[in-house]
C-alpha cells in the first residue's frame, strides 16, 4: 500500500522540479530555440511577365463571322414565341463558339431570342443550364456589351 501512495507523491515532486528549472534560467524548450534563426540565404529572383504579354484578345477567340452576327441581330421575332423570363447573364466560356444563351429557364435546346434593357434584340440558340445564365462571347460582341458587364436580358422562346 505504501508503494501506491509513493508513486503520486514522486510524480508531483518531479513535476515541481521543472518549475524551479524554468525560474533558474535553464533550457526553455527541448524541441529547439523559441526564436527562428535569421535567414542567411535569399531566394533567387524570379522573372515575371505582364499579363498582356500572354493575353489573347476577345476578337481572336471569337470565330463567329460578322455576317452571322448581323443575321442574328436582324432576325425578326417569330410568331408563337413567349417570354420565358429575365436573367442576368455573365460571359460564358470563350472556347464555345456560336451565338447562344445557357439558362435554367430552358429545358432543351431550341432557337430563341434575347432582348437587352437597351432594346437590342438578338436571335440565339437557347441551351439548358444550371445556376447563373451564361451568354456566348459572340453574343456579347454582337450586342455591343462590355465583357465585364452583367446585363439583364429578357429571354423569349418556344
Amino acid at each position: 500500500m505504501k508503494q501506491l501512495v509513493l508513486i503520486p507523491v514522486l510524480a508531483l515532486a518531479l513535476s515541481g522540479c521543472a518549475l524551479f528549472e524554468k525560474q533558474a534560467g535553464g533550457p526553455r524548450s527541448i524541441t529547439g530555440p523559441a526564436e527562428p534563426a535569421p535567414a542567411t540565404e535569399f531566394a533567387p529572383a524570379v522573372a515575371t511577365t505582364t499579363l498582356g504579354a500572354r493575353a489573347v484578345s476577345a476578337e481572336a477567340l471569337d470565330k463567329t463571322t460578322a455576317a452571322e452576327k448581323a443575321a442574328a441581330l436582324a432576325a425578326p421575332a417569330k410568331g408563337g414565341e413567349r417570354e420565358l423570363g429575365k436573367v442576368v447573364v455573365a460571359l460564358g466560356p470563350p472556347a464555345e463558339q456560336g451565338i447562344w444563351l445557357s439558362s435554367a429557364l430552358v429545358t432543351e435546346k431550341a432557337q430563341g431570342r434575347i432582348v437587352t434593357a437597351a432594346g437590342k434584340s438578338l436571335a440565339v440558340e437557347l441551351r439548358p443550364g444550371t445556376g447563373g445564365a451564361l451568354l456566348s462571347l459572340a453574343a456579347f460582341q454582337a450586342l455591343g456589351l462590355s465583357l465585364t458587364e452583367l446585363p439583364q436580358v429578357t429571354v423569349y422562346g418556344p
